[in-house]
């Protein structure tokens, strides 16, 4: 069964870095990923291209989003970018009607975001706080309402960089090895934070390793960790 995959980040390239793999094996499966931005990143996650002589703040959404969306493409998603800003990311009503209605048109079966702690960026507990009441709306909160609704979408939390110091404990491994060349031609694009690029690659032949010990499958080689909020509901264990 095709699923349809949610990812909401604070920033234009969170995405890549953190749930990257997942898209690709999501829409590989013959799924649906869309991506969703609440802002470019545009003040402090663009440092490479601010190093440019006569720099604008335009410019660099530009540049921004054009990455973007090729990293999206090269994962088979869709990408979209709401503007808020950045360096205070600050979501106000009407942003968040915006962030449910995208759920409610797109109808997601599993939505990722950020973790709700990160004390180097707080835009990042700004986006999952947004995320998880835009969610609830969506859903109606779990029971009929006045307005339109869809099935509750799980929500899960992509990897943070600092994971221990985000209070973020993996519940879910991704084997990303089938699809790990396009998450590399994603994380290629995001030239505007090509150092993260290293530091990406490594975690995800860390996670690999930790999915090899947790499953016994001895084939993963890259991996992606997620971080549950929504019980997983089953008729049998």
């Amino acid at each position: 069964m095709s699923r349809k995959l949610l990812v909401i980040g604070a920033h234009s390239a969170d995405f890549v870095w953190r749930a990257g793999g997942a898209v690709a094996v999501t829409t590989s499966a013959g799924g649906e990923a869309r991506v969703l931005a609440l802002s470019y990143g545009e003040r402090g996650e663009s440092g490479e291209l601010w190093k440019e002589e006569g720099q604008t703040v335009e410019h660099v959404k530009e540049v921004r989003h054009a990455e973007a969306e090729r990293a999206a493409a090269a994962l088979g998603a869709d990408f979209e970018c709401l503007d808020l800003g950045d360096y205070p990311l600050q979501v106000e009503r009407d942003d968040l009607v915006s962030i449910a209605d995208r759920i409610r048109e797109f109808a997601p079966d599993v939505v990722l975001t950020h973790t709700d702690r990160d004390p180097f960026n707080p835009d990042h507990a700004s986006a999952f706080f947004a995320v998880e009441r835009a969610r609830a709306l969506a859903a109606g909160a779990g029971v009929p309402s006045a307005f339109e609704t869809v099935q509750p979408p799980e929500l899960l939390l992509f990897e943070p960089h600092q994971p221990e110091l985000c209070n973020f404990v993996p519940t879910t491994f991704v084997d990303i090895t089938p699809v790990i060349e396009k998450k590399n031609a994603a994380m290629a694009e995001m030239k505007a934070q090509g150092y993260l690029v290293t530091y990406y690659a490594q975690r995800g032949e860390q996670r690999g390793n930790h999915a090899r010990r947790s499953s016994g499958d001895s084939s993963i080689r890259h991996a992606e960790a997620f971080q549950r909020v929504t019980p997983q509901v089953v008729s049998a264990l």
